[in-house]
């Protein structure tokens, strides 16, 4: 992934992109967060990095979406990847902080649900999803057949993204009904490429995790249908993909205010649409990347998401939302 990330980097410094004029005070940037939307950050930081002369010098972590914003309400990073919006309690140790923040989807995702290779399952559904993983499953579903009769009888061994990740918010929300609800008896990380590992190396595995995982490892995982569609960018693009979510970035305002820091967001949305499919995943309507490049360079600041993790948006919908500054109840 990240060999190929740095291809893609070059690639893109040779072309340019957005307003980004050379030079700079050669200032570090730090960004922190998901591990779904860092190969799209990664990217970004490289090619930002290379095509600049004394830019600032952008590194990336990937501490997971609930880490990530720890970090960011802090003040300790002036960008925070994010698989999912801002929830309440995020919002409320911002202000505290006094953080404020501009949000700007970037793109969009489909979390796959993959198995190894040598898996008679070839497709699952909602229900079937929500009765592996509901929190009444710990112990109790623990072999394929019980979900399922058609499915063989043997031992699952589930993977699954950490509690600090964002994707592990957005997948629970959408299949248990509830932010968090999950069986606890499966292997976590907030490293996806540890996931791809462990489903990879057990006959029985199931996991799930961002589509660009599973595209980068196509040959060692397959991706499961879910209600009958096949995560696709096409099925996450028109939203058919019953998994399909937006992705986003967060940047802290007074930072903004910086103009390497402006510079690189700048340059970042500029170029979104051509690395998002680079790296595995669905770029937004161009109009959409115009309106986030004026909300960055105006500095308005606030979610459209009101603290919640709104998994029946759709993804027009998911643009169009104003911005808010309220706080939840």
């Amino acid at each position: 992934m990240r060999a190929g990330v740095m291809g893609l980097a070059l690639a893109l410094a040779a072309c340019g992109g957005g307003d980004a004029p050379a030079g700079g005070s050669g200032e570090s940037i730090q960004i922190d967060g998901s591990s779904t939307v860092y190969p799209l950050s990664e990217a970004a930081a490289e090619a930002f990095t290379t095509s600049q002369t004394a830019a600032a010098r952008v590194t990336v972590g990937e501490s997971g979406t609930g880490g990530g914003f720890a970090k960011f309400c802090r003040g300790e990073t002036q960008i925070q990847d994010a698989s999912r919006p801002i929830l309440a309690d995020e919002m409320r140790t911002c202000a505290a902080a006094g953080i404020q923040y501009v949000e700007v989807l970037i793109a969009f995702d489909g979390v796959s649900v993959v198995v190894h290779p040598s898996s008679p399952v070839t497709g699952v559904s909602m229900t079937e999803l929500r009765r592996i993983w509901e929190p009444a499953a710990d112990g109790v579903i623990t072999r394929w057949r019980q979900v399922n009769t058609a499915w063989p009888d043997t031992p699952f061994q589930l993977f699954g993204p950490g509690t600090a990740s964002g994707t592990f918010d957005y997948f629970t929300e959408a299949v248990t009904g509830e932010g968090g609800a999950s069986r606890t008896d499966f292997s976590p990380s907030e490293d996806d490429n540890v996931i791809v590992q462990g489903v990879s190396s057990n006959a029985g595995g199931m996991g799930y995790f961002g589509y660009a995982y599973y595209v980068q490892n196509r040959e060692r995982v397959r991706a499961l249908r879910v209600d009958g569609v096949t995560p696709t960018a096409e099925s996450i693009a028109d939203g058919s993909y019953p998994l399909a979510r937006p992705m986003f970035i967060y940047a802290n305002a007074e930072a903004l205010r910086r103009p390497q820091v402006q510079r690189f967001m700048q340059y970042y949305i500029a170029n979104a649409a051509r690395l998002a499919p680079e790296v595995g995943y669905v770029p937004l309507p161009e109009a959409a990347y115009a309106t986030y490049a004026e909300r960055v360079r105006a500095i308005q600041v606030g979610t459209a998401f009101g603290g919640h993790n709104d998994v029946e948006a759709s993804i027009a919908e998911a643009i169009a939302r104003p911005l808010s500054t309220e706080m939840p109840q």
